[in-house]
Formats: structure tokens, C-alpha cells, sequence
């Protein structure tokens, strides 16, 4: 592991991004692994389309924040090359475990990874490029977060982020909400850690360049990415997947053995629901939308 990796400062979580901590470390590690070639391929389109608009250049020293399996973080490697760096950072330790050890299998000499609240650790730097996907929805503050983030950059330096649209434009998500919200209903009370603002909660432009604003940064753009993804190789993993993670998985994971009785009717109306979506190779493909966010840091 570099320097850089070595000397990041992590404080225990502050409160309010203690329980995502614990998800994400948790039930959610443990079902993103179940689910791991249909999320990375699917997510990882949108990844590519940013990292193509703003692609890394040999030598640059790169922030890679909410690394999750570090796949992008490898991906990044390549890019910058042997005399440029990439450090992985994320909240849950066991995400950073898997991607110091597949990075270590790699043999990939300039990447390392720290486990890390972006929120309010010490990140390092200075770094060129911050880049993110799908990793900077669920800050329970993201002004400090993103903040935090501009101040490990360079005079200049840019940040890149992927980040939801809206739901009714991830028709799978909100179908799929839609349809356990009519069977389950959200529990007042539970037992399980929540996995923070959501996934949704930087789908509003005018919103996310607000917090952009707000933590410093200047030259906001955002364009519109829509991709389709896979989300099952059948109708029947697409049903898990969509009970296993994103909104309708938060709803049936929270309400736990109390709605074990329901699953076979959510399943039944989930099959209905995502049959639409059925693929000619028999996949099921879904359209997805995505912000492809980017902003520098001020040069002074």
C-alpha cells in the first residue's frame, strides 16, 4: 500500500453517517457480493460513458470515492499509468478488503485503498481528479462530504461524478418500488440500519448543483446518460435482484420476518411488472438514466 493510503486519517463515523456505515458494511455488502456481475456490468456503462468524457490522463493522481469492489478503481489504474496513482476510498471495510485483495491478485502497483468516511476523513492528496460512481448519493450531509473531497484537490483539479436521474426515468427501480409499496408497506419501526438519503437523492439537477455550490465548487455541468442495463439473466434472478437491493429491497429488508408471508405475492406481482423488460437473449434489460456530474475546484 502507497504513502498516501497509509496516512489517510479515518475518525470513527460521526453520527449521522454511523447506520449507512452499518448497512453498507453489513446486509448491503453481503447482497451487492449475491448480485456483484449483474451491478458492476450494469453500473459499470455509466461508469465507461464518464470516464470517456473526462478520461484520466498518464500520470495524474486520482481520488476514487465510494470505491465499493474498486473495479472502477483498477479501471482508472490503467489510465493513469505506472507513474500516476489511485486510492479507493469507502466507508465499509469489507468492501475495502475485497478491493485491496483483487487489486493485490492484480498485481497492480499504483493503486491502494483506505477505509474511509469521505464525510470527514483526512483524504490525502493533492489529487487531479476526484472521481465517483454511484458512490456520493448516500452522505447524510453531502455539502461537508463534498467539501471534504474539493480540499484534497488541486487548485483546479476536477471532480467527476455518476450519480441517479430521477426514478420514473430507472423505470426498474421505481416500477419495482411501486410494486412492493402496494403489497409491503415501509415500516414505522425496525431493526435493520437504513442505507442513508437513498439512492435517489442527487437526481434533481438544480439540487445537486446547489450542493456543488455549497461545498466550493465552480464550472458545474451535468449531462443526461441513458444506458440500459441488465439486471437478470432471467425474469426470475431479476425478481432478486430487485428484492435484494435498491428501493423495493430497502422496504422488504427493513420490514424483515414481518412480511416474509408477502414475498411469494410480490414476487408473482414483480414477475408481471419487469416481464416488459424481457431481452430477445433472454436477459432482462431495463432503460436506466444517470447524471454524468462534473465540476472543478477553484484555481486560487
Amino acid at each position: 500500500m502507497s504513502e498516501t493510503a497509509q496516512d489517510l486519517q479515518t475518525a470513527a463515523p460521526i453520527e449521522d453517517n454511523e447506520e449507512a456505515i452499518r448497512a453498507w458494511d453489513g446486509p448491503l455488502y453481503e447482497r451487492f457480493v449475491r448480485f456483484r456481475e449483474m451491478v458492476t456490468t450494469g453500473l459499470g456503462a455509466h461508469g465507461e460513458a464518464a470516464l470517456e468524457l473526462f478520461p484520466p490522463r498518464a500520470g495524474e493522481r486520482v481520488l476514487d470515492v465510494g470505491c465499493g469492489f474498486g473495479d472502477t478503481t483498477q479501471q482508472i489504474a490503467g489510465f493513469v499509468g505506472a507513474d500516476g496513482e489511485v486510492v479507493g476510498v469507502d466507508a465499509a471495510s469489507n468492501f475495502i478488503e475485497t478491493a485491496r485483495a483483487e487489486a493485490a491478485e492484480a498485481k497492480l502497483a499504483n493503486v491502494s485503498f483506505a477505509v474511509a468516511d469521505v464525510q470527514e476523513a483526512d483524504l490525502g492528496g493533492p489529487y487531479d481528479l476526484a472521481f465517483s460512481r454511484f458512490g456520493t448519493m448516500f452522505f447524510a450531509n453531502p455539502v461537508a462530504a463534498l467539501r471534504n473531497v474539493r480540499g484534497a484537490l488541486k487548485p483546479g483539479g476536477r471532480l467527476v461524478m455518476v450519480v441517479w436521474r430521477r426514478r420514473t426515468d430507472n423505470d426498474w427501480l421505481y416500477r419495482g418500488q411501486t410494486i412492493v409499496e402496494g403489497i409491503v408497506s415501509r415500516p414505522e419501526e425496525y431493526d435493520e440500519p437504513t442505507c442513508g438519503p437513498g439512492p435517489f437523492s442527487m437526481a434533481d439537477a438544480d439540487t445537486t448543483s446547489e450542493v456543488l455550490l455549497s461545498a466550493g465548487f465552480q464550472d458545474i455541468d451535468l449531462r443526461r446518460c441513458d444506458l440500459p442495463i441488465a439486471i437478470g439473466r432471467d425474469v426470475e434472478e431479476a425478481i432478486d435482484m430487485v428484492m435484494a437491493i435498491g428501493p423495493a429491497g430497502e422496504i422488504l429488508r427493513l420490514a424483515g420476518d414481518r412480511a416474509a408471508d408477502l414475498h411469494g405475492e410480490v414476487r408473482d406481482a414483480l414477475r408481471a411488472g419487469l416481464a416488459d423488460f424481457n431481452a430477445p437473449d433472454g436477459f432482462i434489460r431495463a432503460p436506466a438514466s444517470t447524471w454524468i456530474v462534473s465540476a472543478t475546484a477553484p484555481a486560487g
